[in-house]
């Protein structure tokens, strides 16, 4: 019913009122490009418009849903269409921005009423060589329109903001900087005098592409909102940007919308709270106007969609993964062994940081051999609280299964006042410990661990390894297959701790000192290709040694505390932010060893096998796997995780018993 309304008042054409004077131009801008683009629709009094939102940032798939929007748009016959900007994906250069503005005007070209466009930062910012100073602006006047304009329709006004003008100090482009984000005062004298022109406008409505009036986006806003304030009659502002609908009420009798999307990157599903692909349906009588939200086969309250409503789900969401608030032996035996046995009884506490409750049910995702009591939980956390539940998990002994640990399936409802919003069906492994017994394992055959030099690598959290202060030395064994660029061997760096890298072929150790790193490093390739070599790094209190083979190849001197980091040791790559991994190891590792002590001042003869003793602070032989982890035979049980297809598999090294 809700929709045969809104189509209705679009349709017709209720009120009529004196047109404002001929005499002035229905487009005006002072920018001298792209006015010719713009096509003028028919001027009656009553009518109805859409705003589109962003395209950008989806996959290729995602002109497909602007199409269908331009579909329905003619189905609905609005008087015009405004865009809130981002048309393209962008950030390129001439050739592929041109492609895509083709693509996107190919599309609109099937709409059977005008439409205006508004710039966002995908269609002006450039990425590559030969940037000119305005980027890709000359490109949008000369293909869109121009940057900033006003249409006259309807004894109504149509106001196309700018919000991507560079900072005029510095000539940045960058929306996540308040210095970046002012408009210019070119952009200010031609507003004032628009507003001035047009008193005379029923309704102004203002176009741009950021939600310029929320608090990460500066604080310029506040002298556009006194201009449109003291116009008097500036009805509602529209944005886009964000990819999520919401409403952020009305300030001095002026209405704040910002539209998700049509076709562009959507962070994940939940249409009652605004994360979906639409458009606004915008009916204008002379009282004022009417908007909905229209999705295809429904229509949304867009205010019901608050700025609260919008940030309580996005917590929700952000915080969805269960934990394990417990995990106990469910009888006298161990609760896992590295045969493979499970009997244990598991508590998942679900955390709600909303202000509304939300439902959670967790289902376990039955394999590799495990059982589950009962098959499914649900619990209701009330906002701000603590949920808990229980499962038995089992898992008997089968030569004939790896072991891989087990999932939990979440889905989850926000119970909002007057709806249920489901959030998207998620999965998560359920994180169990080590066999008990994991480090005294002993592999049938010798082993080497095996990375691909795109993902693969181990890790350890920082609070397992516990490196104290003071001299260590970290050694392993490599065969790098591809030496090409920067490779980490075995590192915690992150403008502090240690790493030992190569680059190029070169090696090289470095340890965070003080306020800077102390770095050793080889001046030329000293590993080969396909061919075994012993790495060791080496710290004595007054200087970084890094040895190839047993031989000196650097040595730098230094002194001072080590800074530590939160950050995994990783195998195989090198930690950066977000314990994310980068620089990625191609080839095969193996016998890593950190030991509390100088273990070398002078050229020596490797061990073809490290051995434990009382020093040792980390031993990984990588001889073979179990579950997600490689086996550490220190004896203080800090097992790695392995992670991409990082595996250990039968093969000797020369000399390996």
């Amino acid at each position: 019913m809700r929709v045969r309304t809104t189509c209705l008042a679009l349709l017709l054409a209720a009120w009529f009122a004196p047109a404002l004077p001929s005499q002035q131009p229905r487009i005006d801008s002072s920018r001298a490009t792209g006015r010719e683009l713009l096509k003028l629709p028919k001027e009656e009094d009553a009518f109805g418009f859409l705003v589109f939102g962003d395209r950008t940032g989806g996959p290729v798939e995602g002109i497909e849903v602007l199409k269908q929007a331009v579909a329905d748009a003619n189905l609905l016959d609005p008087d015009l269409v405004f865009t809130v900007g981002d048309l393209i994906n962008g950030y390129n250069q001439q050739d592929a921005w041109m492609a895509q503005a083709k693509e996107f005007r190919d599309a609109m070209a099937k709409l059977r009423m005008p439409w205006f466009p508004v710039a966002g930062n995908h269609d002006i910012y450039w990425r590559g060589d030969n940037k000119p100073d305005e980027e890709h602006e000359g490109n949008y006047e000369t293909t869109f329109g121009p940057l900033w304009y006003s249409v006259r329709h309807k004894q109504c006004l149509f106001v196309a903001l700018y919000s991507d003008e560079a900072n005029p100090a510095t000539g940045e482009r960058n929306f996540n900087k308040p210095e970046c984000q002012k408009m210019s005062e070119a952009q200010f004298a031609w507003l004032d005098r628009t507003l001035a022109d047009n008193k005379a406008a029923r309704h102004v409505f203002v176009f741009l592409h950021h939600p310029r009036w929320l608090a990460q986006y500066g604080t310029d806003w506040d002298r556009v909102h006194a201009r449109l304030s003291q116009a008097g009659n500036v009805t509602a502002v529209f944005a886009g940007h964000i990819h999520r609908m919401r409403f952020d009420g009305v300030r001095d009798g002026i209405q704040y919308f910002t539209v998700a999307s049509v076709g562009a990157h959507l962070e994940f599903q939940a249409p009652q709270a605004g994360y979906l692909h639409q458009y606004h349906v915008v009916t204008v009588r002379k009282e004022g106007i009417t908007v909905a939200a229209l999705p295809v086969g429904t229509v949304i309250d867009v205010k019901q969609i608050t700025g609260e409503l919008s940030e309580d789900v996005d917590r929700v969401h952000a915080n969805l993964r269960p934990v394990v608030a417990d995990l106990v032996a469910a009888g006298s035996d161990p609760m896992i062994t590295a045969a493979g046995a499970v009997d244990a009884v598991v508590t998942l506490r679900c955390t709600n940081p909303g202000r509304r409750p939300v439902e959670f049910e967790l289902i376990p995702v039955p394999g590799e051999g495990f059982t589950f009591s009962p098959d499914h939980q649900h619990v209701v956390v009330p906002p701000g609280k603590d949920g808990t539940t229980t499962f038995a998990l089992r898992r008997v002994v089968d030569p004939t299964l790896p072991f891989g640990m087990p999932n939990i399936e979440v889905r989850a409802d926000y119970l909002a006042a007057d709806r249920r919003v489901g959030l998207p069906v998620r999965r998560f492994e359920l994180p169990m410990p080590a066999p008990a017994d994991l480090g005294h394992t002993k592999a049938p055959n010798p082993g080497v661990l095996v990375l691909d030099g795109k993902n693969d690598h181990l890790a350890l959290p920082s609070d397992q390894i516990a490196l104290a202060q003071g001299p260590f030395t970290v050694e392993l064994w490599a065969r790098g297959e591809d030496l090409r660029g920067r490779r980490g061997l075995v590192c915690k760096s992150q403008q502090s701790e240690f790493g030992v890298l190569a680059n190029d072929g070169a090696v090289s150790f470095s340890v965070f000192l003080g306020d800077a790193y102390v770095t050793a490093r080889s001046e030329a390739p000293n590993l080969t290709a396909g061919r075994w070599h012993h790495v060791a790094g080496v710290f004595d209190g007054k200087e970084v040694r890094v040895y190839v083979d047993g031989k000196l190849a650097a040595r730098t001197e230094g002194q001072g505390t080590r800074k530590t980091n939160a950050m995994p040791l990783m195998v195989g790559a090198d930690p950066k932010a977000a314990n994310a991994a980068t620089a990625f190891f191609a080839g095969c590792i193996d016998d890593v060893r950190i030991s509390k002590l100088a273990r070398y001042s002078a050229e020596f003869a490797p061990e073809t096998n490290h051995s434990a003793d009382a020093d040792t602070v980390w031993l990984l032989p990588c001889d073979h796997d179990f579950g997600p982890w490689t086996p550490d035979r220190s004896g203080h049980a800090r097992h790695a995780r392995r992670h991409g297809a990082a595996h250990c598999t039968v093969e000797s090294r020369p000399g390996v018993r």
